[in-house]
């Protein structure tokens, strides 16, 4: 069923940021968020991940509400942050079995793919660092395995490619094909359009908290072929439009 948007208004205190959002990511489907700073993709990332509550408008996860079931709403989803988070007293091992813990996972299971993970990402020395041992790259790369060793059906990934070597980035892009073909559904925000057009299956561009057009690359391209041929030029004109509309 995937992630199914209607509606969707909020933002902070009484202001809208966001307002009137539709979209939906299906089962087995990369969606890429695109827009400018500002224009409202981590407001409506954070309502989606139940940091906010919507001024109105329903978010519905494998058919489901935040307010049907607080738990099982957020235990279906894995969140990668642009900017990580990490416990400074907790080692790389503990991270991990703090999201064992939080996500109820078979523990054998679950360590079985983060042995896996940790060998992908070049950390499976590192299980006893603390985070102040980590670089910006490293800390992601933490983020990914914590999010990665869940059995979560919806990957919300804010940013990913901007700390990560351009191996990790392969690595993490074969991981979200692994768990696309396993039926999941990926969430992506990014500024790094011409990666973004190779792996992506649809796009949400989103302008000043609305969204100003939704589809997959060869349909944008058809629907404003004169802007560019690729999908940076084509974003770069429409956000351009609006600033000065």
């Amino acid at each position: 069923m995937g992630l199914e948007v209607k509606n969707l208004t909020g933002g902070y205190s009484s202001i809208p940021v966001i307002k009137k959002e539709n979209f939906d990511v299906k089962d087995g489907e990369l969606v890429s968020l695109i827009g400018l700073n500002g224009a409202g993709k981590s407001t409506t990332i954070n309502h989606i991940i139940g940091l906010m509550k919507p001024f109105a408008g329903t978010i519905k996860l494998n058919g489901m509400q935040i307010e049907d079931d607080l738990k099982e709403y957020k235990q279906q989803i894995a969140y990668i942050p642009e900017v990580p988070v990490l416990y400074q007293e907790l080692t790389l091992k503990e991270h991990i079995e703090t999201t064992i813990m939080a996500y109820s996972l078979n523990e054998a299971e679950a360590w079985q793919k983060a042995d896996r993970l940790l060998k992908i990402f070049r950390l499976d020395n590192k299980l006893e660092w603390l985070p102040a041992n980590f670089s910006k790259g490293m800390k992601q790369k933490v983020m990914i395995i914590c999010a990665f060793i869940t059995n979560a059906s919806l990957f919300v990934i804010d940013e990913p490619f901007l700390g990560l070597d351009p191996l990790a980035v392969n690595d993490l892009l074969k991981l979200i094909e692994e768990r696309k073909k396993a039926g999941c559904s990926v969430l992506m925000s990014t500024h790094v359009l011409d990666t973004a057009e190779k792996y992506c299956d649809r796009f949400v561009l989103i302008n000043n908290g609305v969204v100003r057009y939704e589809g997959t690359y060869q349909e944008i391209k058809t629907k404003y072929a004169d802007l560019g041929n690729s999908l940076n030029d084509i974003y770069l004109s429409l956000a351009k439009d609006e600033k000065h509309g």
